[in-house]
């Protein structure tokens, strides 16, 4: 699967899908998760991803974010081909600040 073939949302119908409890991972580094995640946002590094996959939650979607939506599409298509049914995160959590909408800092996702 190419990166133009996973699925994206935009960070309004992303925010709409969050406040119904989305599922949402996040692929950043650990540092750029502390400094400020969205809220209930799991993380898992996206260099962590294959070696991790028992931690990636089942949901359908499953939300990927990162900073700017690059990391999110390389992820979500690699979860894609895995079996998940992973949607991206247009603007990623850059996006998200920039809406002035509240991150969590800190390493838990609430």
């Amino acid at each position: 699967m190419t990166a133009d073939a996973v699925p994206e949302v935009d960070l309004h119908t992303f925010a709409a899908a969050h406040a119904a409890g989305a599922v949402v991972l996040d692929v950043r580094t650990v540092e750029e998760y502390q400094s400020g995640h969205v809220p209930g946002a799991t993380l898992i590094p996206l260099d962590q991803l294959a070696a991790r996959q028992d931690e990636i939650p089942g949901a359908a979607p499953l939300y990927v974010i990162c900073a700017a939506g690059g990391r999110s599409l390389t992820a979500a298509a690699a979860l894609n081909q895995a079996g998940y049914r992973a949607v991206s995160v247009a603007s990623g959590t850059n996006g998200w600040r920039e809406q002035g909408w509240s991150l969590v800092s800190g390493s838990s996702p609430h």
